[in-house]
């Protein structure tokens, strides 16, 4: 029986191997297994909203194990630290607890074809200090140390009578829902008693973008309505404003400007991980696997890279960006491609970009929806937005499990949303 790896279990990867158990590994046509260095799977784009302390990570997160069961794949829960494409092994790492003991010992996997859904990690452009003095939104792991972080460093500043400095380096989607998040936040601890800081006087929260405005990859009239709502906020937006280096309290700009910082955040940009340099497949500059118009890597024909690991440039809508929508629209292509016998014809993949919407807090979201032959641009916002970005998650949602349990689970998270205070508050 043919044996299908998929590496990663992030947006695409998750998606995908859920697909092939449904189709393959139900079946007994393949051996479908998906290796992750977690138990769990969370939707990347709300790591923001886990930092803020908005969302409990616990009750949002998919148990790979309990998928698998449901699907008809295998999960393997280690990280994959070789991959010998001469042999078609991957030699898995061992699995061990919070506390540090071997819960599982090294293994290795045979695949006839391996999928890359390794996703990416936090590129600090070798710039001094931003690797030793800045926190990351890489995984959920990050997010909560950072709103642990946080929370303490408004208790001790409250203590002190002092003031709390975050700065946030990138204006990307990231960096921006993270600052709109964390105003929110502040203000519903003080509610709360958690401290006794002044939101708009005590607590400097910063964002640092190198380009001339936010949000570089979308339209520039909703740029400048992000920054003028973050401004609204109390929050200061730096751009054209190059890090020079990071130090441990301050972020200090190219015209050697200082901002003090008690937590720096890098947000300025995404890499491919390291293990995706050890297989000798052509890669773009920030490591990304170059893949063919059937998504296989160029020089092996028996491996294939999905979502922010894969670097392909669609000839109607150039490189698909590192997004949540292409790593859907990625795995939806491969799964009918590996679903395939062999011999037939292969249609090419074709990104189609639908638009993107940011949320700015609770209260306020604004995007941009793309359509139509010619991609005519709409702006929305208001209610609407709100309502397209958690319609979003649900998608997600609803591919994993299908839409009644889908429907389900937000009713659950609503209700939970009722009777719990709004942000985590320990």
């Amino acid at each position: 029986m043919e044996t299908i790896a998929i590496v990663g279990g992030g947006a695409g990867g998750l998606e995908l191997a859920t697909r092939l158990g449904d189709s393959l590994g139900k079946s007994g046509r393949a051996r479908i297994v998906l290796v992750d260095r977690y138990p769990t799977h969370f939707w990347k784009p709300l790591l923001h909203t886990v930092a803020a302390g908005k969302l409990d990570p616990q009750v949002h997160q998919v148990e790979y194990a309990a998928q698998a069961a449901d699907h008809g794949f295998q999960f393997i829960c280690g990280e994959v630290l070789r991959v010998d494409r001469d042999s078609r092994t991957l030699d898995i790492g061992s699995w061990r607890g919070d506390d540090g003991a071997e819960l599982l010992p090294p293994r290795s996997l045979q695949y006839d074809k391996l999928v890359l859904s390794c996703g990416a990690v936090t590129n600090f452009f070798n710039i001094p200090g931003a690797e030793q003095h800045s926190l990351t939104l890489d995984n959920v792991q990050d997010a909560e140390f950072f709103r642990k972080r946080f929370l303490a460093s408004c208790m001790q500043a409250s203590s002190r009578r002092a003031a709390v400095n975050i700065v946030i380096v990138g204006g990307g989607a990231t960096g921006i829902e993270l600052a709109g998040e964390l105003c929110h936040t502040v203000r519903t601890l003080a509610r709360y008693n958690v401290h006794t800081l002044d939101p708009a006087r005590d607590v400097r929260i910063s964002i640092i973008e190198r380009g001339d405005r936010l949000l570089p990859q979308l339209n520039k009239r909703l740029s400048g309505r992000a920054a003028r709502y973050l401004r609204r906020l109390g929050i200061e937006v730096c751009t054209d404003t190059t890090v020079a280096r990071v130090e441990a309290d301050a972020v200090v700009d190219s015209a050697g400007v200082r901002h003090p910082s008690d937590i720096t955040v890098w947000a300025a940009g995404v890499e491919a991980p390291a293990i995706c340099s050890t297989l000798g497949l052509a890669q773009n500059r920030i490591r990304q696997i170059v893949v063919t118009p059937e998504l296989r890597a160029e020089a092996d024909p028996s491996v294939f890279a999905i979502g922010d690991c894969a670097s392909y440039v669609c000839p109607d809508n150039g490189a698909v960006p590192p997004r949540a929508q292409a790593a859907h629209q990625q795995a939806v292509y491969l799964a009918d491609v590996l679903v395939r016998r062999a011999g037939v014809k292969v249609p090419a993949f074709r990104y189609r970009d639908y638009g993107s919407v940011v949320s700015l807090g609770p209260f306020a979201a604004m995007g941009v929806l793309i359509g139509g032959a010619n991609k005519r641009e709409m702006l929305v916002g208001g209610l609407a937005a709100r309502l397209l970005y958690r319609l979003m998650y649900q998608k997600h949602v609803m591919a994993l499990h299908g839409f009644m349990r889908m429907a389900a689970q937000s009713v659950a998270h609503w209700i939970r949303g009722k009777i719990t205070p709004p942000v985590k508050l320990h």
